[in-house]
């Protein structure tokens, strides 16, 4: 984690003292008990002076900010805890729901070059992971599981643009660093066996396929997904013009579950 004001990016201190900040800005704008600081920075069991020492965090936090932030007072005391509020200051994940979003419509424009470049910047402010396992406080840890679906989106977004804009080798990339990453998302194998396809690699296709229904019985005790047996079926066959209609039907269903 860090400030950027300018050329100048301060270190934030302590682990304590950046947890507390990541928590701070989490929840921008909301009044944070002391109760909840508690549980975030300690767990269950906080050391007897915890409260005092949330205050001596908040303290040298201040000065970190408010030397560097264009908003005063950003860090206030408010009943029954702290609130930080960041007001003309930016935070870089709205930046990147900005931008994931624009990048969203120009691919709904079929505009796939723009969009490649628009959700390649957003990623770039992905400076660092944002591991839920490194926490045990709830805040952090379930902003940390919504952050990193986030990524992962963008990352698939840009993919499928890659792929539409005839960019194959990069999408090819991309898809094969998300298997690696969540090697049992199914839809991950099925889009980077169509990317193989497409690119001319069908003998790769086909090995994606067996490695992953290995994985997924070895692991799950299952069968790969109709989607993905089908997706085989069709590059077995060589009949990659249905393949348009199994991502059309894949993205119905996974639209209708997020509805």
């Amino acid at each position: 984690m860090r400030i950027a004001a300018g050329n100048d990016s301060p270190p934030v201190g302590t682990h304590k003292m950046e947890m507390l900040l990541r928590t701070l800005l989490i929840r921008n704008g909301q009044i944070l008990s002391l109760d909840q600081l508690t549980r975030e920075l300690w767990g269950e069991t906080p050391p007897v002076r915890a409260r005092a020492s949330i205050h001596v965090y908040v303290s040298q936090l201040r000065k970190i900010l408010n030397q560097f932030s264009r908003n005063d007072g950003v860090i206030t005391t408010r009943t029954p805890g702290y609130v930080l509020n960041l007001g003309h200051d930016e935070l870089d994940l709205e930046l990147f729901l900005a931008l994931s979003e624009k990048g969203r419509m120009q691919m709904g424009m079929h505009r796939y070059t723009a969009a490649a470049q628009t959700l390649t910047e957003a990623l770039r402010l992905w400076r660092e992971p944002v591991q839920a396992t490194s926490y045990e406080g709830p805040i952090i840890r379930e902003f940390a599981n919504w952050a990193e679906e986030l990524r992962v989106e963008c990352l698939e977004m840009l993919a499928r643009s890659l792929l539409a804009a005839n960019e194959t080798s990069e999408a090819v990339r991309i898809l094969y660093s998300l298997i690696s990453e969540y090697p049992l998302r199914e839809k991950f194998h099925a889009f980077l066996m169509e990317a193989l396809s497409l690119s001319g690699r069908r003998a790769d296709a086909l090995e994606v396929y067996q490695a992953a229904r290995s994985q997924i019985r070895a692991e799950l005790g299952l069968e790969p997904c109709r989607f993905l047996q089908e997706t085989h079926e069709y590059i077995l066959h060589d009949r990659l013009d249905n393949l348009s209609v199994i991502r059309a039907r894949r993205d119905r269903v996974a639209q209708a579950r997020t509805a």
